[in-house]
């Protein structure tokens, strides 16, 4: 069996944006579905709020790779529909909003979506629940900058009040500024967890030099 995380202690705040940094094949994918409850195959235990059972956390987390396995031939608007049947959380006029704010055509499939449309409807969706914990996994992965610019000032704009948001990204300068909290992931396990300001005040670095400083000497693949 090939182990992905190994030794691994972890807590996330109330009321925060957290950068979940790390290489790629680092496990930050990994981390997220284990949080999230659609990966069960670990030894030790996580809790959101004292749960610890799957199906609960599975209620109380909205993670951006939730529409993995939809059939990619549904209108957006049906897709929409879907969530609003499924999840209590999700509110309809939220999503609406988003996606008008994102500029998305709902009658459009989703197999019709360009690469940075398909990640603003992620976000539409994703943040349309009203839960306690967000996890986005790259979510500006290959996209270009005025689409990213849209999608932070979403994330910023649709953050419920005392929810946490866990982001990663290994194009650190996407996020910085959005962070509270960063999170390194490296060789299996979180090596570091520090505050933002503490990061620039105290170590007076960048978000991106103080990542970058765990890797140096190390050949990174993007």
């Amino acid at each position: 069996m090939h182990t992905i995380l190994t030794d691994l202690s972890l807590t996330l705040p109330h009321n925060a944006i957290i950068g979940l940094l790390g290489a790629n094949g680092a496990g930050k994918t990994t981390l997220m579905r284990l949080i999230a409850g659609s990966a069960t195959e670990f030894h030790g235990e996580i809790r959101l709020n004292d749960e610890t059972a799957a199906s609960i956390r599975k209620s109380m987390v909205s993670f951006s790779e939730q529409l993995a396995g939809l059939n990619p031939g549904m209108k957006l608007n049906q897709i929409a529909d879907f969530y609003d049947r499924v999840y209590p959380d999700f509110v309809r006029a939220d999503f609406d909003k988003l996606a008008q704010q994102l500029e998305l055509d709902l009658q459009k499939r989703l197999n019709q979506l360009s690469k940075g449309n398909q990640r603003k409807f992620t976000i539409a969706i994703t943040f349309a629940r009203h839960v306690q914990l967000y996890l986005l996994d790259e979510p500006f992965n290959g996209i270009d900058s005025m689409n990213r610019k849209k999608i932070i000032a979403s994330i910023i704009q649709w953050k419920p009040e005392m929810a946490t948001i866990l982001i990663s990204d290994h194009h650190v300068t996407d996020i910085a500024n959005l962070l509270d909290q960063v999170i390194v992931v490296q060789h299996q396990t979180v090596v570091a967890q520090e505050k933002a300001d503490t990061i620039r005040e105290k170590h007076n670095q960048s978000i991106e030099d103080y990542y970058e400083s765990f890797y140096e000497g190390e050949n990174e693949h993007d």
